[in-house]
């Protein structure tokens, strides 16, 4: 062997050996940022994944908001409805107990006026009894005075008149008389 190529040999080994550390080296190293890449895109993936579960959640969140405040929306008409409806009976039932109370507070006027007329003739039927048994009383204290004095003629129209009912004109004239006197 020749004293350049023993150097060469153990130089052109190392060399090797060196290239293919290099190489081992760069190619573990380029696998790691593989690896690592990977990893990332795993990890992109799934945050990804969890801002769109994230994205969702806030949608669902958002969707029942929405439906509380629809479903409040209608309890809340419902619930109107209710009292405009409860409010309607009632103003219906009052006027029909006003319209009762009206009609009874009529028929109690319109009896006490019929009362109030009831009363007023039995009044005018007992003052005229009154006048006509006045008139007769004193018809009847004149009638013996002028029979006295006169013929029996005079009396018989006196017995008539007392046989016959006195009618109420009859008996209104006479009172005049009594009044004016």
């Amino acid at each position: 062997m020749r004293p350049g190529k023993a150097l060469s040999s153990p130089l052109g080994f190392l060399l090797a050996l060196a290239a293919s550390v290099a190489i081992a080296g760069c190619g573990s190293g380029a696998a790691s940022p593989a690896k690592g890449g990977g990893l990332s895109a795993a990890a992109i993936e799934r945050n990804e994944e969890a801002a769109q579960s994230q994205q969702e959640a806030a949608e669902l969140a958002k969707d029942h908001e929405l439906l509380v405040a629809i479903e409040s929306k209608k309890q809340e008409e419902t619930a109107s409805e209710n009292a405009k409806h409860t409010e309607a009976v009632a103003a219906a039932r009052a006027k029909k107990k006003e319209q009762a109370a009206a009609k009874k507070a009529k028929k109690r006027e319109e009896e006490a006026e019929a009362n109030a007329k009831k009363q007023e003739k039995a009044l005018e039927a007992e003052a005229r009894k009154k006048r006509e048994a006045a008139a007769k009383r004193k018809h009847a204290a004149k009638t013996p005075a002028s029979t006295g004095s006169s013929s029996s003629g005079q009396s018989t129209p006196t017995s008539t008149t007392e046989s016959n009912p006195v009618s109420t004109t009859q008996a209104q004239a006479p009172s005049t008389a009594v009044t004016q006197e």
